[in-house]
């Protein structure tokens, strides 16, 4: 299969282009001939149009790349070689969400053909591409896997935003359902990436390698938001803890944050779904799930408190919220936790608006009812909350909050970017 790649006497199709497929679609393209494949139509306009929907991709990178994109399922009929890198939320009850890689599944199961090779990408629990996807694979083909087709795993670790640890950069996990795929999967996957790519023994290994490094940064941002809500009844920075603490060797650097996301935020509920399902009732993950998950509420209520102590009211105070996506630097505003301090202060009837240099306005009404303002209009706030640390925000100085604070206004720093520098304001971080 590799070789055949290589030669262009095949193709490779990817299934899903959003932040974690179209990366891997051009960065193949470089080197073999490559499908786009996307159900979205618009996206795929986009994409043709060498625009990247998610905004983290310049137009560049489209140029001299062997690809063509397509909403239509037929053209994935001349692809040998599928990766699938669609997205796996979970639902309102926190229950993995399995209907856009099962679905993905059955796309690639209609046009899948002898001697092809199926990999998944999406972030799921030890035992699903296995256990979940490949049933249906076999179903909707009619072919069997090991004999007619082969299929793998290889974990996405691509970082919206992150202009260092790039795609060709970061180390690559491969696994396959037998040596040969693995030896197969792993070759083709050395096309682009520069790092080098990790043979793991198993499919279930590579999905429990990919689980847990989310897992494992959640449970210690928890520890550490944790820390913050007892460091600061106790009256001392977090953050001039962290740094003291930080001058030993071993002393691990996490900070305390708002957790939200399609990773670190999603991912541990399907590691504590499978162990539910063995009979297990995680206790470590459940409890960090739960306090990160709170963070948004913490922070208003915070808020509330100390505009009240103030002397002001909060049902008649006015919030500024800067930031809305999950993370700073990105437009992605999925399972952002800045809505639940705008919920939170709502149910104090706190005044809120929200400003972001990244955010759709039109996508953040759609999804969460929220509209953002399109400039700051000479409205005074009462409180500013700085809610996710956007390059552009980091450059604003005392003089800027002096100019939209009410008297005794407060600055709610919740990444503690301004620790140091705002000396004459009431001011808060975790």
């Amino acid at each position: 299969m590799y070789q055949e790649l290589v030669d262009k006497k095949k193709k490779l199709a990817v299934i899903g282009l959003g932040y974690v497929g179209l990366p891997i679609a051009l960065e193949f393209a470089k080197h073999i001939s490559v499908i786009g494949f996307d159900i979205s139509q618009s996206r795929i306009d986009m994409m043709k149009n060498n625009i990247d929907p998610s905004n983290e991709i310049d137009a560049s990178a489209f140029e001299n790349r062997d690809i063509s994109f397509t909403a239509d399922i037929s053209d994935l009929n001349e692809a040998s070689f599928y990766i699938v890198a669609v997205p796996t939320p979970v639902d309102g009850h926190k229950v993995p969400d399995l209907t856009p890689v099962l679905s993905a599944s059955k796309t690639v199961g209609s046009v899948l053909s002898k001697g092809d090779y199926v990999v998944f990408e999406s972030t799921v629990y030890p035992g699903c591409t296995e256990e979940d996807c490949l049933p249906v694979l076999e179903k909707v083909s009619g072919l069997r896997s090991g004999i007619d087709f082969k299929i793998g795993y290889s974990p996405e670790r691509i970082n919206p935003g992150d202009k260092q640890h790039t795609l060709a950069s970061i180390v690559k996990v491969a696994s396959g359902c037998d040596a040969e795929s693995s030896e197969e999967i792993a070759k083709t996957y050395e096309l682009v990436i520069e790092a080098g790519v990790h043979r793991a023994s198993s499919i279930k290994v590579a999905e429990a390698a990919k689980i847990i490094e989310n897992t494992q940064r959640d449970v210690n941002i928890a520890l550490m938001n944790e820390l913050s809500i007892i460091f600061d009844k106790i009256g001392i920075n977090t953050y001039e803890v962290l740094d003291a603490a930080g001058t030993k060797w071993n002393f691990l650097k996490f900070y305390p944050g708002l957790v939200g996301g399609h990773c670190i935020g999603v991912d541990p509920y399907y590691l504590t779904y499978k162990a539910n399902e063995l009979g297990y009732n995680s206790q470590i993950i459940l409890s960090g799930r739960k306090i990160n998950d709170n963070m948004g509420a913490y922070v208003a209520k915070k808020t509330v408190q100390m505009i009240i102590q103030s002397g002001k009211s909060a049902s008649k105070a006015n919030v500024l919220i800067m930031g809305a996506t999950f993370k700073e630097n990105v437009s992605d505003i999925r399972n952002s936790k800045v809505v639940d301090i705008v919920d939170e202060l709502k149910e104090f009837m706190v005044n809120v608006d929200v400003v972001d240099p990244y955010a759709s306005s039109e996508e953040l009404e759609k999804e969460y009812n929220i509209k953002l303002l399109a400039q700051l209009n000479g409205n005074k706030y009462d409180a500013v909350i700085v809610a996710v640390n956007h390059s552009e925000y980091e450059q604003k100085d005392q003089s800027f909050f002096k100019d939209i604070l009410t008297e005794n206004g407060l600055v709610v720093d919740i990444k503690g970017i301004y620790r140091g520098s705002i000396n004459d304001l009431n001011y808060w971080s975790l």
